[in-house]
């Protein structure tokens, strides 16, 4: 062995050594163990209160008088409807383990994990489109209504906060469907692409998805909108009342200066603090804005498990659900340790 590959291999072998002792990764791993457990309590959990409805898929096909009683016991032992619950339990969670399988959907007889792969890029797409409209309105309109308090401009943000605040998602989306028809065929509604994508080229088929996202998007945006914006204008309100924003005022400092880059770094961190509910938020409220606009995500696909009982869909939407919550807190956590260094990570547990 040369001395350069002696020197590499020791470089190497230093720098993992220091990020396996770093406190990030020491965090990340103990988040991700405790993702796990937390996982598994909401997927027994999710699981006793999806037995707790009167009957379950095979009793539904009963209603069939073509479908015979021996085919109904088949199909019975087929899912493993015939074995008690917790064996049911039991063996679904162990496919997961050993070989990464949710099962099989009752109605669609396909792979849980293919269903679910196809649908949740949709619902992905439409819940950070939707948190970044939020986030890139809401701020600056926080922002102008702490500086302009109690002027004009904050009265009328004030005004239009709690509006959109005391309007439900459904009513919300019902008024934009009736906009859209008013306006037809301007704004599209249903699915995610019109019938001809496949003949676009690369920019048209990303125009195509992005004009049906507009008004899913805005139904989804608006209650999220105003809750932020008001929760912005409450938190640079009482950093600008602080003493070291006076004394840097006093030095002459621009106001810009004080306001963008002394109170704003300190205000940010509670709303960064929220991202991973709001993520969470968006995910729960996008099963209102898929339904009504048509959205093949997992909202809609979940919603008609659940009508007709199809058990390991079910279970599989809510443990997906219950991830991308454990992975927006995290990533919530990671940036609020990113924007200020003085946090200890071991202190936001």
């Amino acid at each position: 062995m040369t001395t350069t590959t002696r020197i590499s291999l020791d470089a190497s072998r230093d720098w993992l050594l220091k990020l396996v002792t770093s406190e990030s990764f020491i965090y990340v791993m103990k988040r991700l163990l405790q993702a796990l457990l937390t996982l598994f309590l909401a997927s027994a959990l999710s699981f006793l209160i999806i037995q707790l409805a009167p009957g379950d898929y095979v009793d539904t096909l009963r209603q069939n008088p073509k479908i015979s009683p021996e085919r109904i016991d088949e199909l019975r032992r087929q899912f493993g409807l015939d074995k008690s619950l917790p064996e049911q339990f039991g063996l679904w969670l162990w496919r997961i383990i050993t070989q990464g399988d949710f099962g099989t959907s009752f109605v669609y007889q396909r792979s849980v994990a293919s269903l679910l792969w196809e649908r949740v890029p949709a619902t992905l797409l439409l819940a950070v489109s939707s948190l970044i409209v939020t986030w890139a309105i809401a701020i600056p309109l926080g922002i102008v209504a702490a500086v302009k308090q109690n002027q004009w401009a904050d009265r009328v943000l004030q005004v239009i906060s709690y509006a959109g605040q005391g309007f439900p998602s459904f009513i919300t989306a019902l008024l934009l469907l009736i906009f859209a028809q008013n306006v037809s065929p301007i704004f599209p509604v249903g699915d995610m692409t019109r019938i001809n994508h496949t003949e676009l080229n690369w920019f048209g088929k990303i125009l195509d998805i992005g004009w049906h996202m507009i008004l899913p998007t805005i139904a989804l945006s608006i209650t999220s909108f105003a809750g932020l914006q008001r929760i912005t204008r409450g938190e640079l309100l009482d950093v600008l009342r602080q003493d070291y924003i006076q004394t840097a005022r006093a030095k002459g400092l621009p106001e810009n200066r004080v306001i963008y880059v002394h109170a704003l770094r300190n205000a940010i961190n509670p709303l960064i603090t929220l991202l991973g509910f709001e993520l969470a938020s968006l995910l729960s409220g996008a099963f209102i804005a898929e339904y009504f606009f048509n959205w093949p995500g997992l909202g809609r696909l979940t919603l008609q498990a659940v009508q007709a009982q199809d058990l390991y869909l079910v279970m599989a939407s809510l443990v997906m659900s219950a991830v991308l919550l454990s992975v927006g807190n995290l990533i919530a956590d990671l940036l609020l340790k990113a924007t200020d260094p003085r946090i200890r990570l071991e202190n936001l547990n």
